[in-house]
């Protein structure tokens, strides 16, 4: 697992050192967010409700027109899962830094990106099926998306998320989340 993120971590510095931002549609614009996604797990589904704000971070002289950009992921999002014949619920914030890649020089609506960061949760998550031994997990995310509207202002997203605690304590079964984002640039 720690080989993973530390894949991850050197592949976004490598993609980070070849250039950034054109930042042509509204991606230099700080924006709102909503988002809901769920485990995978069968009949033992986790699920997820969020908000965040992205928070871009300044262009680089000479990187416009790459397609690149930088920003701030920052959420707060609940979990409920099944334990015990209920659902128990887990408030969490975060902060992700996320590298867009908008393809066709920046012009395109399509773009991908990735990111690592860090989380919090306000207890431990326990499900009829996993548990976590730390509140504070590390994330990584992954998301494909297409922008639309006056400037590409709105966006949707597909993601993967990944939370783990990267081996600090045992148990560390880590947990992974599809999750479909609704994005306001202002």
């Amino acid at each position: 697992m720690h080989n993973n993120r530390m894949t991850m971590a050197a592949v976004l510095l490598a993609l980070a050192a070849t250039g950034a931002t054109a930042q042509t549609l509204a991606d230099a614009s700080p924006a709102i967010y909503v988002e809901g996604g769920q485990t995978l797990h069968g009949s033992a589904n986790s699920d997820m409700a969020g908000i965040g704000v992205m928070l871009p971070w300044p262009s680089v002289a000479g990187w416009q027109g790459s397609g690149r950009s930088f920003y701030w992921d920052l959420f707060a999002s609940q979990w409920r899962g099944p334990l015990n014949g209920d659902r128990r619920s887990i408030a969490q914030i975060g902060a992700i830094a996320t590298w867009r890649y908008r393809f066709d020089g920046g012009a395109s609506p399509w773009f991908v990106e990735g990111g690592i960061g860090v989380s919090v949760m306000d207890r431990l998550y326990q499900t009829d099926d996993r548990g976590f031994s730390t509140a504070f997990q590390f994330t990584e995310a992954i998301g494909a998306g297409y922008s639309f509207g006056a400037n590409g202002r709105h966006e949707l997203s597909l993601r993967l998320q990944h939370f783990s605690n990267a081996g600090i304590k045992k148990p560390n079964p880590g947990e992974n989340f599809v999750r479909l984002r609704y994005a306001y640039r202002f």
